[in-house]
């Protein structure tokens, strides 16, 4: 026997050698190797991964008693065998090269090879043959569907126990001692479910199940077990719907979305203003990056918003990864303290697994992610050959896919891994494409709408400084205003300001507390050409920051201004705009990374 655990520890999983039926030379050398491939170090971060191990140990075992002269001893596996072995799996499975792939990782962790086994081992393995269909991510209808759905399930849940914990406060208060019938017994199953996560038992007087505790037969006659439990905890099901939600706003796989903790930090700091939780995820497959936080906003998904924003409501909270997260800690509260766990996803199951019973415990099977996919009748976008629609299979993987595809940025991995993501996905590809270019074709005639940032060349401001009352009533400034633009008084970071006051970012009267980045649209501000620098930098910035977020965020964000600067820079020459480049400094550079990282805004 071999008990593993996950990289957390909060996890473990006993393996049994004892039901292989090779020889016991053989079953104790591959445990021997067992143990050291999936020690701590070994590089195996989950029990998923362990299992896939154990796994090929038991279809190795399958496949040797099939042999007419099976081998006894780790020495008498021979490279026939393991050939062998691929072929009786590519007669079973898809996946047979990646089990041989275990297979190989798994003896090396073992000195009995023989050297020819040993060459073989160290050879070029068959490669994986594909007959299934890739991956593909849903489509934005499909995936609005999806969340949809959960939003509803987990709005019901929501309603229902709070309802349900109101009136069990009152009972307790004292307000309904006066209560009788199925009042009375309804409070009396709160209190005892809250306290205990369960109904009151009585052990069963005669037959086969004679001393085993089933439901009171009064409780019997109000509701079945989970019905009674939910009323102030939610189902497994439930929990599912939680963790659709999460991983649609997050992107997160399913093995951290399951894992997301109860404990976690308020940056906003209770104030009021946008709230923000962070918490802390582990990704063992990282390895020295598995640690990472996640910082859930009180900001709406863009890609959730209903087709008419004004339905969506500030106090909306499931449309938010703050809202919704703050919810389920609310909503699972109490199932925590019970069960002693500190995840957030917690529901009550009405079957156990792995030989526990029913009752509450965390979220951790992706069989109720599908269970939840056909319960809420999804269909797909696509129909079938008669023009019927076909059900919409869901999965957590897909969800991920799909947020990645959609949002344009890595999550919880590389940049790189990221583009191979999408690269392999090219189910949403053309999609993405209109929803960019039609982004960055709206933001680029917002801008240049709003009109561009008025300009003095350099021949104006020798003008200026030679006759200012005759300049400043040519562009209808006063001439002690245009004297402090001159001098650089009126600095902003890309222009001057010639009134603070009568901006149209902000109240008349007051002073402008917009930021800098709207100078390039207001009619108060004047571009210099000692500004033409800081210009050209923060263009190349903006430039960097497409590749660094993703195009469609990019067209959000910086579209606008990257054409307003666009239009400012071709009002120069090539060649003065390459010696701004140039000849910008360290304390032009040390602005332009103060603005962008918004240290200069009020807040």
């Amino acid at each position: 026997m071999v008990r593993c655990f996950s990289a957390d520890g909060s996890e473990w999983e006993d393996y049994d050698f004892t039901s292989l039926t090779m020889a016991a030379e053989l079953r104790e050398e591959l445990v021997a190797a067992f143990t050291k491939r999936t020690a701590p170090g070994a590089g195996l971060t989950s029990l998923h991964s362990t299992n896939s191990v154990f796994q090929t140990v038991r279809n190795l075992d399958r496949y040797l008693a099939t042999l007419t002269w099976p081998p006894r001893q780790l020495a008498q596996l021979t490279v026939e065998h393991f050939n062998g072995f691929f072929d009786f799996r590519a007669a079973e499975t898809n996946s047979s090269a990646a089990e041989l792939g275990q297979l190989k990782l798994l003896l090396s962790h073992s000195s009995g090879v023989s050297d020819t086994l040993a060459a073989r081992l160290a050879s070029r393995l068959p490669a994986q043959t594909r007959t299934e269909e890739r991956k593909q991510s849903y489509s934005r209808d499909e995936f609005r569907r999806i969340t949809a759905a959960a939003r509803a399930e987990l709005r019901a849940a929501a309603r229902r126990i709070r309802e349900n914990r109101e009136l069990l406060g009152q009972a307790r208060k004292g307000k309904l001692s006066s209560a009788t019938g199925p009042l009375a017994a309804k409070l009396r199953l709160l209190d005892f479910v809250d306290r205990h996560g369960d109904v009151p038992r009585e052990p069963r007087p005669v037959g086969i199940h004679k001393g085993k505790l089933f439901p009171a037969k009064w409780v019997q006659k109000i509701g079945t077990v989970p019905e009674i439990v939910s009323w102030l905890h939610l189902t497994m099901d439930e929990a599912a719907a939680g963790a659709v939600l999460l991983a649609a706003m997050t992107g997160e796989n399913p093995e951290v979305i399951f894992k997301v903790p109860a404990a976690h930090h308020r940056a906003d700091g209770y104030t009021g203003q946008t709230g923000t939780a962070i918490v802390d995820l582990l990704k063992p497959r990282r390895q020295r990056r598995a640690h990472m936080t996640l910082a859930l906003s009180d900001v709406p998904d863009w890609i959730s918003i209903p087709a008419k924003p004004e339905e969506l409501t500030t106090r909306d909270e499931l449309h938010t990864s703050f809202g919704l997260y703050v919810l389920l800690h609310e909503l699972t509260a109490r199932s925590r303290a019970l069960t002693g766990t500190s995840r957030l996803l917690v529901g009550y199951a009405s079957r156990g697994g792995n030989g526990a019973g029913a009752g509450l415990r965390p979220m951790g099977d992706t069989a109720f992610i599908k269970r939840r996919g056909e319960a809420w009748g999804l269909v797909a976008d696509k129909l079938d050959e008669d023009g019927k629609v076909l059900p919409l299979p869901l999965r957590l993987d897909l969800v991920r896919l799909t947020h990645i595809e959609l949002y344009q940025r890595p999550v919880a991995h590389t940049e790189k891994t990221a583009t191979t993501y999408m690269l392999r996905n090219r189910g949403n590809i053309n999609e993405y494409r209109k929803v960019v270019a039609k982004a960055l074709a709206e933001e680029v005639d917002k801008a240049r709408t709003r009109g561009r940032v008025a300009s003095l060349s350099a021949d104006e401001v020798a003008r200026a400084e030679a006759d200012p009352e005759q300049m400043a009533a040519e562009i209808g400034l006063t001439a002690k205003t245009l004297k402090q633009m001159i001098t650089g008084e009126l600095d902003t970071v890309m222009a001057a300001c010639t009134d603070n006051l009568g901006g149209r970012h902000g109240p008349l009267g007051e002073p402008c507390r917009a930021s800098f980045m709207l100078c390039l649209s207001c009619e108060c501000a004047r571009a210099l050409p000692r500004h033409l620098p800081v210009q050209v930098l923060i263009h190349d910035r903006l430039e960097e920051r497409r590749e660094q977020i993703g195009t469609l965020r990019w067209a959000g964000r910086f579209a606008g201004p990257h054409a307003q600067l666009t239009d400012l820079l071709a009002e120069h020459d090539e060649s003065a705009v390459a010696d701004a480049r140039e000849g910008a400094t360290e304390a032009d550079h040390a602005l332009v990374g103060r603005f962008l990282n918004r240290e200069l805004d009020l807040r």
